[in-house]
């Protein structure tokens, strides 16, 4: 839709002032009295957001299986409903530019999950403002990572000149943004590029064949002792290699999925990346899977405020998610490793994201893109 300034000054609200008109005293009449009519339906306004009749609707975006976004989401409104005793109603758009959308069309009572692009190109086109940013085992960014078959020949980025590449969508930060930067720096230029709909759709598709790369999320995986492989401090100092980036390969013939089937563990090591997302249906991804580079380091994904949200309204909500991280129910919400897999929240700031527009400013792109 080209017309979009036009179409969100077409959906601003506008609440009418009812006006009551008073009537003379009633005159005495052998007649019978007229039943009384019902008194009009209120028309809702800005004191009723957060009440049972006008939801507080919370946005995520569709990354990874619908069903667990919604069932995860259902855990957060309740925990918020009763810290706050506000009402939520959890929706998952049909893509990242729908929520976009959702979220600037209605800009009093929405709070969304997006992540770095889609908060950039929401507070640009109408001033979307980021609260949280996630914490993933202790860092406050993640990578897009390039997954290639184990036994393929491709070594470096160069190598993928004219391979087939699947990506989740064109609005994914880790999925497209970054990996096409990446691509364009080294001079390379893809054969058939898919669209497959989400990261684990995306290493299903290196896991099946049917692409010759794909383009995922990825967090560093953790050590036996249950610590990152490496920090954040390690990567700004240069001390990580590409060697480091996979588990080591004397343990990749151990991997599989745990005893309770939430991980891929591989002889203590775990897998936090997308592959672990698709364990079910290929348990033994590492082992055909492998990680062949990392992109620049990308800002976390955001908990963010539609432009016009109650100032009141979004301080307990946000007193109530941090406290709502601390809890073990986080983890059968949006920490759950099937689910987004926050470990924690952050507070955010816009001028976090101003790499993604300095990325989108390279591109060229808009939300028109994307539609």
């Amino acid at each position: 839709m080209k017309n979009r300034l036009a179409l969100l000054l077409g959906l601003l609200t506008v609440v009418g002032l009812v006006l009551a008109a008073c009537g003379p005293a009633p005159v005495a009449t052998t007649e019978a009295p007229m039943e009384a009519t019902e008194e009009p339906t209120a028309v809702p306004t800005v004191t009723d957001i957060g009440t049972e009749a006008h939801p507080i609707k919370v946005l995520f975006v569709p990354s990874v299986d619908t069903t667990v976004i919604v069932t995860g989401g259902e855990v957060m409104a309740d925990a918020l409903n009763a810290a706050t005793g506000l009402f939520f109603e959890v929706s998952v758009p049909t893509s990242y530019a729908a929520t976009i959308e959702e979220i600037c069309a209605s800009p009093e009572d929405t709070m969304a999950f997006i992540p770095a692009l889609g908060y950039a190109l929401a507070n640009d086109l109408c001033g979307v403002d980021v609260a949280f940013k996630a914490v993933r085992f202790g860092f406050p960014v993640y990578w897009a990572q390039f997954l290639v078959a184990r036994d393929s020949e491709f070594q470096t980025l160069e190598d993928l000149e004219g391979a087939s590449w699947g990506y989740g969508t064109l609005t994914s930060t880790s999925g497209y943004l970054f990996p096409q930067i990446d691509l364009q720096n080294a001079g390379v230029t893809v054969g058939e590029a898919t669209e497959t709909g989400g990261h684990n759709q995306s290493a299903l598709a290196v896991y099946s064949g049917s692409v010759d790369f794909g383009t995922t999320f990825y967090s560093v995986p953790l050590n036996p002792d249950g610590e990152p492989a490496w920090t954040y401090d390690d990567w700004v100092n240069g001390d990580v290699t590409p060697d480091m980036f996979d588990v080591p390969d004397e343990v990749v013939d151990s991997c599989a999925p745990n005893d309770d089937d939430s991980r891929i563990v591989c002889d203590g090591w775990t897998i936090l990346d997308a592959r672990g997302n698709i364990r079910t249906e290929a348990p033994d991804v590492v082992q055909e899977v492998r990680i062949l580079a990392l992109s620049a380091p990308i800002p976390n994904d955001t908990m963010s405020f539609a432009p016009d949200f109650p100032a009141e309204l979004r301080a307990q909500i946000e007193a109530a998610l941090l406290a709502f991280a601390e809890t073990p129910e986080w983890a059968d919400s949006i920490g759950h490793p099937d689910f987004y897999d926050w470990s924690g929240i952050y507070p955010a700031t816009d001028a976090d994201y101003d790499i993604i527009r300095d990325l989108l400013a390279l591109t060229g792109q808009t939300l028109d893109d994307f539609r």
